[in-house]
């Protein structure tokens, strides 16, 4: 999953969720669609993570540097 973008990393979560949320999903694939939504929701949560601790280097330096990003931050 590591050349995956966020973006369709979303969209295919949504995929799974919405053919869990269906009737014509079996047991055994119901397990494997869960699996593969947690890998996923786990990725998407990763990467949120280290884009916001980016914003949060990006903006202290910036205040650091005297600029008014405070705005941005709260």
């Amino acid at each position: 999953m590591a050349k995956a973008s966020f973006e369709n990393s979303m969209k295919k979560l949504e995929t799974v969720v919405g053919k869990l949320e269906g009737d014509e999903v079996s047991l055994e694939e119901s397990l494997k669609l869960f699996e593969e939504g947690v890998k996923l929701m786990r990725f998407c949560h990763q990467r949120l993570n280290e884009v916001e601790e980016k914003v949060q280097i990006l903006v202290a330096d910036e205040q650091e540097a005297g600029g008014r990003l405070e705005e941005f931050n709260e």
